[in-house]
């Protein structure tokens, strides 16, 4: 669209024009859009906006404009759009803001996304009008110019987002945000010198309760500095980095003052890259700082190993996250060792490279406090009859761990157990405190047996092989609430689904083969009652069916393999593509293209007469004739059929030496095809025909009967066996090919 289209009422409430070409929007475009609630332009080519463009869209939430060719900003646009909360302005062209604020009636908004890569002064006055937000984003990637107090009528902030490359221009940012700013998030920006961190001490004021820093570069240098400044916030609780960089291998100059924050609990890193990592050291500097934290994330950061000193000093870590990481049996075993995590409630060691559940269970064992364990999409195998785990285990995650079959080795105290995605083909397992159980993806042809799990109250056995359920089944399964058991191949009918809603009891049962067939309290498929619905012949018998269909299809495609072999059909689709290329390409080439005086066409079991008697013979005539031969003359990579038209095509004459080889060969064939085509259709003599030995005319193939009625109408050269005869030959030859 060029422009807003025309016609727009009052029942409209959403209008979304992303992604258009509209470069203007006028006074009258949304003048009757009164109930317009979000108007979506952004990816337009937006440059100009009438002052009146928004007058009447007082009841507007939602505006976004990213992403155009704004060159200004306007107050005028936002003057009547009291309840708007959500103002999306990045991606333009403006390079400030104005000389006042363009969001001083904005009295609602709740979210301001601002800035560009040409976004480089923020004026004193530009956020007159606004005191409070959920999230305030800046890009400001090129900002040079901050003048001090410019956010500071901004009483309060939510979150706040600054994409900033200038460490000064951000320190003077954060001075007005001390005590406004309850999340602060830092995007690339680079901290590569201890000198850079001093500019940033005023950081150490702030009343930011989680500082993150994204895509960001960090120096053995820095570390020390940060550490330092983000210890003496009075009311940090959260420290994150989120694709981070950092340069160095933990040999900090500095020693880190461990002054120990009462504040910080939660420390969170994903996907930080050390490019040494494997040089990297035990981080004793740190392990001062660690006993008060209490949830720590380390995700995606090819962490090998967590020195045990590191894991006895953090006394108060009740949940730790280390999935996607290289921990391998031995390396985990070392990582929590005695007297390492005492506190720990909570392990998330999924996406790692476990492949023994006894040692990793064995591992773990002195962890008394632990009751969720996530060790899923490891990689374990066969798993042992008996393990040693946490005496107060509950949750355990197996799945995708390719476990063939589940043993004693799992824990009876859990109450939550997930072997989804292994390779099941049974469970019994006795699990008496057993509440939820997922089987998810297995090769299960019945249900588990209750009678070990009677206190289950859910159950998952979706995308498994079950086709029935027996009434003795589900007789134990009283007090289930929950039964998933879509996606797999049951034999269905109205009178199974009634016994499982009305006879088991279970107050909701998910069956669906397929999925519209969802049964829920009270039971309903598509709307309709059981009793109402009357199932087609796929929907009860569908595997039959679809196993019905593939074998036909299968015969039907052997009968036609069998018809084409028969009758020549890949002759014949040969010949049609060689005929449609022949087509497309004018009857005669022209005369400047035309390279060679014969093109020859001979079986390769007769190549040393004609290679070392023929070729001789003409190319060392006076004067030379210029023969166009496969081996020697065909371009390299290119496709041998297209080889064979450019050849003849490029050629005055072609010269067939024929013999019974001849007719036996494949390739030759192909030159016969296209000559079908090319040459004796067109009644000239383009075509020279050397008998080389006496050949029947029966074992001329059938489908060339043009080739066999020259042959029996035209004259064709043959050669003598007898000396004398031969010079005669070649004059007869030569005199052909000059014609």
């Amino acid at each position: 669209l060029d422009f807003i289209p025309l016609g727009l009422t009052a029942k409209i409430t959403v209008l979304n024009l992303a992604h258009n070409r509209i470069k203007r929007i006028q006074s009258q475009d949304l003048q009757q859009a009164v109930n317009l609630r979000a108007l979506l332009l952004q990816s337009n080519r937006i440059s100009s906006i009438d002052e009146d463009s928004f007058q009447s869209l007082a009841k507007l939430e939602l505006l976004d404009l990213s992403n155009n060719s704004l060159s200004h900003l306007s107050p005028v646009w936002f003057g009547h759009l009291f309840s708007l909360q959500h103002l999306h302005l990045q991606g333009n062209s403006y390079r400030d803001l104005g000389q006042s604020s363009p969001f001083s009636s904005l009295r609602n908004l709740s979210s301001l996304h601002l800035g560009n890569p040409q976004f480089s002064v923020i004026r004193q006055g530009n956020f007159e009008g606004i005191e409070l937000l959920h999230k305030l984003w800046i890009d400001g990637s090129n900002l040079s110019q901050y003048e001090q107090g410019s956010l500071k009528s901004i009483k309060e902030i939510n979150h706040m987002i600054i994409n900033i490359r200038s460490i000064n221009v951000f320190s003077e940012i954060v001075r007005d945000l001390l005590h406004s700013v309850t999340w602060l998030e830092v995007r690339r920006i680079a901290f590569s010198t201890g000198a850079e961190m001093q500019v940033l001490r005023v950081i150490s004021s702030s009343f930011a309760k989680k500082i993150s820093f994204r895509e960001t570069l960090l120096t053995d240098a820095t570390v020390p500095e940060i550490v330092s400044i983000l210890e003496d916030m009075p009311k940090l609780v959260e420290l994150e980095l989120v694709d981070c960089r950092l340069l160095g291998t933990g040999h900090w100059r500095m020693q880190i003052q461990a002054k120990q924050s009462q504040t910080l609990k939660v420390f969170t890193i994903e996907k930080l890259s050390i490019e040494e990592f494997y040089l990297f050291t035990d981080l004793q500097a740190v392990e001062n700082l660690l006993s008060l934290l209490t949830r720590v994330t380390v995700r995606n950061t090819k962490v090998f190993l967590v020195p045990c000193r590191i894991s006895q000093h953090l006394q108060s870590l009740e949940y730790l996250d280390l999935s996607a990481n290289l921990l391998g049996d031995l390396s985990l075993e070392h990582s929590a060792c005695r007297g390492g995590w005492p506190s720990l409630q909570t392990l998330n060691l999924s996406q790692n490279s476990l492949s023994d559940l006894e040692m990793t269970s064995k591992s773990l064992s002195h962890l008394g406090n632990l009751t969720v364990l996530d060790i899923s999409q490891n990689n374990f195998g066969e798993i042992p009859d008996v393990c040693e785990w946490p005496d107060n285990l509950k949750y355990l995650n197996l799945s995708s761990t390719q476990i063939p079959k589940v043993t004693g080795c799992v824990p009876r105290t859990l109450e939550v157990l997930d072997v989804s995605a292994n390779n099941l083909k049974e469970f019994g397992l006795e699990l008496p405190f057993l509440k939820e159980l997922y089987l998810t993806g297995n090769q299960l042809k019945t249900l588990p047996g209750a009678a070990p799990i009677a206190n289950l109250v859910a159950l998952s056995v979706r995308r498994n092989k079950l086709n029935s359920f027996s009434k003795e089944e589900f007789e134990s399964f009283r007090r289930m609430e929950l039964l998933d058991a879509s996606d797999n191949n049951f034999i269905c009918s109205c009178e199974f689904l009634s016994f499982i809603h009305h006879e088991a009891g279970i107050a909701q049962v998910l069956v669906g083969w397929p999925d519209k067939y969802v049964c829920d309290s009270p039971l309903a498929v598509r709307g309709a009652r059981v009793g109402a619905v009357r199932l087609s012949l796929m929907e009860c018998h569908r595997s039959l069916v679809v196993s019905l269909i593939c074998v036909l299809v299968f015969l039907a495609i052997l009968l036609l393999v069998a018809v084409a072999y028969k009758y020549h059909m890949v002759w014949y689709l040969r010949m049609t593509w060689a005929w449609l290329q022949a087509k497309r390409k004018p009857k005669r080439a022209p005369p400047k293209d035309v390279c060679y005086d014969a093109f020859v066409s001979y079986s390769e079991n007769d190549s040393d007469w004609v290679e070392n008697t023929m070729v001789r013979e003409l190319e060392q005539a006076c004067p030379p004739f210029r023969l166009c031969l496969h081996k020697r003359d065909f371009v390299p990579g290119k496709w041998i059929v297209d080889n064979i038209i450019d050849s003849i095509e490029k050629s005055r004459k072609t010269l067939f030496v024929l013999s019974e080889h001849f007719v036996q060969s494949e390739w030759c064939k192909y030159e016969l095809d296209f000559s079908h085509f090319r040459l004796f259709d067109e009644n000239n003599d383009a075509a020279i025909l050397v008998l080389l030995e006496p050949i029947q005319s029966k074992a001329i193939p059938k489908r060339f009967c043009k080739l066999r009625k020259i042959m029996n109408t035209k004259t064709y050269l043959e050669w003598p066996l007898e000396e004398e005869q031969q010079q005669m030959f070649w004059f007869n030859l030569k005199i052909a090919l000059r014609s």
